[in-house]
């Protein structure tokens, strides 16, 4: 087909295949994909509302044995960097949620060998018994699957167990590009093959939890490979229904062992506007202001996006590569409102909750993004210590805590008597 004939297909409504749609993005002018995106999103979402969340991003450890090349956030088990935050420190991340407005945590970390499927579950009951409406949209599958290893349970029992501990929805980190070629390239792999992460959403969906879906674009990927990760999307939404959101961001290379460039804001918008296209079975895509930055999210309301994503408060992993930017949301509302569109409070499951915070009674400004701990802060969890220690390292730091009583600080150590 020529681009016009592809173009007048998408306008009627018809679905694209994979030659069809790489032809699109191959071939047609950015302007053209920005408008036929823009039609689409118009189908979806004639009521020019914009939707946007407030939570926040806390990464609970930054401790990882997956060792990603692109992944400038981990500390390898015995860092010195290493942290694993307490229950108290979550909760006062909670708290400082809670007064902006915000009712959801996205909790995200790296694959601790010393955290085991307790650790979560006691976590999640005692947010849920502090904050019984609170939202956890936490742990994605590749951190699944590490508890799923970890604990020698099947995934799905792993899935309900944290289910019952009070987890709400499920995140769509760590997809990268869902083609196994990339992952043994961005040494990703072992931590999910592009079906094992699909899997987990299928049996995420099954049990009656919502997701999330993602891209990391711009590393080593074809263009047809990008294809190939939104069609298996496609596929498993077609199936279960379960994905609420589809959000892409480009690689961000600073600090990394991979290295390499960054893509371009023109790059961006024609992935974006491609999933718009392709996609067609999901209703919300999110714009990805905190890699982009303010001005082209908001320029990606021109080119499929509908929702601005979250005000966030805190981010660590994409701050480590290098991207730092920051929105409140008086300025998320300010860049909705100037593209044209009403800007409206969401859930996770993209349910409207009202009109800006900050117009119904005074809220704090938020002029840079928190961190998740204060630099020169080592403290260590109280609570991983109830814990078996997993890791060599692990294990002579509870030693160092010894005292030369035979006690152990925090409680009686046990002996052989």
């Amino acid at each position: 087909m020529s681009i016009q004939q592809l173009a007048d297909k998408v306008r009627s409504g018809g679905r694209l295949d994979r030659a069809e749609a790489l032809e699109l993005y191959l071939g047609a002018p950015t302007a053209l994909l920005g408008r036929l995106a823009n039609d689409v999103r118009e189908r979806k979402h004639p009521d020019r509302v914009v939707s946007y969340i407030i939570d926040r991003n806390v990464n609970y450890t930054n401790v990882c044995v997956a060792r990603c090349t692109f992944c400038a956030f981990y500390r390898p088990v015995g860092s010195a960097d290493g942290y694993v935050l307490g229950f108290e420190e979550i909760f006062r991340k909670i708290d400082e949620t809670i007064a902006i407005g915000g009712g959801q945590l996205l909790l995200q970390g790296g694959h601790n060998p010393d955290l085991p499927l307790e650790w979560y579950e006691d976590l999640f009951r005692a947010v849920k018994e502090r904050y019984p409406t609170f939202r956890l949209h936490a742990l994605s599958p590749p951190e699944v699957i590490h508890l799923s290893r970890v604990s020698r349970l099947p995934v799905p029992q792993v899935i309900d167990r944290l289910i019952a501990a009070g987890l709400d929805s499920i995140p769509g980190g760590g997809a990268e590009i869902l083609v196994d070629r990339v992952r043994r390239v961005l040494n990703c792999y072992n931590k999910a093959t592009a079906q094992e992460w699909l899997d987990v959403m299928r049996y995420a969906h099954a049990a009656g939890l919502r997701t999330t879906a993602t891209m990391m674009y711009g590393t080593v990927e074809t263009a047809d490979e990008r294809l190939e990760h939104l069609f298996r999307l496609r596929e498993v939404q077609d199936e279960t229904g379960g994905f609420t959101a589809f959000i892409a961001w480009s690689y961000q290379p600073e600090h990394t062992e991979l290295g390499g460039g960054e893509a371009t804001g023109i790059d961006y918008l024609r992935t974006l506007a491609l999933a718009r296209l392709v996609l067609d079975n999901f209703d919300n895509l999110q714009a990805s202001w905190v890699t982009q930055g303010g001005k082209v999210g908001q320029l990606s309301l021109a080119f499929g996006a509908n929702d601005m994503g979250s005000v966030m408060i805190e981010e660590n992993v994409v701050r480590a590569a290098g991207a730092a930017y920051c929105m409140d949301e008086i300025e998320i509302v300010r860049n909705i409102e100037n593209a044209g569109f009403v800007p409206r409070r969401r859930n996770m499951h993209y349910e409207i909750l009202g009109d800006p915070i900050f117009r119904e009674r005074e809220v704090p400004r938020m002029l840079e993004l928190a961190v998740a701990r204060a630099e020169g802060d080592t403290s260590r969890s109280p609570e991983i210590a109830r814990y078996p220690a997993r890791s060599a390292s692990e294990k002579k730091a509870r030693l160092r805590l010894e005292e030369p009583n035979g006690l152990r600080r925090g409680g009686p150590r046990l002996t052989g008597h």
